[in-house]
């Protein structure tokens, strides 16, 4: 619909109804004298000499759509694009850039074509990740993309998890003594068993509060520099 809106204004602008579906309606190219004489023309502030510029090249427009389309539809969708980008091109084109229009127009009837595509298959994913695949347990709909987006948390929680987990096991395992494992196992039910408060285990162990409180933090310091995230 939008494709449609665009040809209608060109065509009314410029006389092309009818160009898109048959390349053989196109305006040759200017020859080199004719664009440069078209060029002043246009500086000087000629309207029709920038129709003009524009009409004789649409036949590059169309070369550089073919490239992209797969069937006459995306012809003529990327073709009225690719009109936008000449247009740009011609209004912005300066003549001391030290080329030929064609040359400066490609890259922007080129790039212009390639934003909408780029746009086209960004709308087309946002709308596939949103289709409603059935209902969670409340009965209310549920989009492809919830159920992708609890896996991928899920899976990268679990990872990162289990090998901090590993990490911390190890080396508690490895590097400290016999109390000091156990108050750790114990802290923070790394053993299986339920966690205890430190002065449960100051009771338990006969020390002081502070004491249970000070290796901790000792081992604490010592698994922030060896475990690595």
């Amino acid at each position: 619909m939008f494709f449609s809106f665009i040809i209608e204004i060109i065509s009314k602008f410029f006389g092309l109804f009818g160009y898109i579906s048959n390349d053989k309606l196109y305006p040759e190219p200017l020859s080199k004298t004719e664009e440069e004489y078209y060029l002043r023309k246009y500086f000087e502030g000629d309207k029709n000499a920038r129709d003009v510029l524009i009409e004789h090249n649409l036949r590059l427009v169309v070369h550089i759509a073919k490239k992209y389309t797969a069937n006459e539809q995306e012809l003529e969708d990327y073709t009225s694009i690719g009109t936008i980008g000449l247009i740009k091109a011609i209004d912005s084109f300066k003549d001391n850039k030290g080329f030929k229009i064609s040359t400066y127009a490609s890259r922007c009837i080129e790039n212009e074509i390639l934003m909408h595509i780029r746009s086209s298959k960004k709308q087309k994913a946002e709308v596939s990740m949103h289709q409603v695949i059935g209902t969670d347990k409340d009965g209310n709909d549920m989009e492809l993309i919830d159920t992708l987006v609890l896996q991928e948390k899920d899976t990268i929680e679990d990872i990162y998890d289990k090998t901090i987990l590993n990490q911390v096991l190890e080396f508690i395992n490895n590097n400290l003594n016999k109390r000091e494992k156990y108050i750790m196992n114990r802290r923070y039910g790394l053993d299986g068993k339920k966690s205890k408060t430190q002065q449960e285990l100051a009771d338990e162990l006969g020390i002081s509060r502070s004491y249970v409180s000070r290796i901790e933090t000792k081992v604490q310091k010592m698994l922030k520099k060896n475990i690595k995230e």
